[in-house]
């Protein structure tokens, strides 16, 4: 499957977070912007210091209306620990069979390390900005809150 790259409707996926909730990207369309980052694998260096860094800017992803999910091949095991010794508040999906990084066309580094990439989907469900670095963790972070800075505030309601 080719890339998905920016201004293309993001594939449509369901899951289960480690914390057991079932989630669609269908869930936050008309809603919120989603962050959906890919990375190799929880506890390694980069990936750990990538995500304490979205937790450390997570107050500003509240504050901006966005949802974070971040995605790795590790088992929901994994994902509760790394979660819970790192104290990440935002929901992780273990994409065991590597289907969700194939449906993004998420490319592996080096022939064989899953690649470090973060999408910023708007509330319509488009793909917004996409950042592919799998030495820079922390700039992910960086980025992904550029990129939503960027995006048009909702429209207020109406009664």
């Amino acid at each position: 499957m080719k890339p998905i790259e920016v201004g293309d409707n993001a594939p449509e996926f369901s899951a289960v977070a480690s914390n057991g909730q079932r989630i669609s990207l269908a869930d936050f369309k008309g809603h919120q912007p989603v962050v959906l980052f890919f990375y190799p694998r929880d506890n390694s260096l980069i990936c750990t210091q990538e995500a304490c860094s979205f937790r450390d800017e997570y107050e500003d992803f509240v504050h901006l209306g966005a949802v974070v999910i971040g995605v790795s091949g590790d088992s929901d095991e994994s994902h509760r620990s790394f979660a819970a010794a790192q104290r990440l508040p935002y929901l992780l999906i273990a994409d065991n069979d590597g289907s969700l990084r194939r449906l993004f066309g998420v490319p592996n580094s080096l022939l064989l390390v899953p690649g470090r990439v973060t999408y910023v989907i708007d509330r319509e469900g488009i793909v917004r900005h996409m950042f592919n670095s799998q030495l820079f963790g922390a700039r992910h972070v960086e980025e992904a809150l550029q990129a939503l800075r960027k995006l048009p505030s909702p429209e207020p309601r109406t009664f």
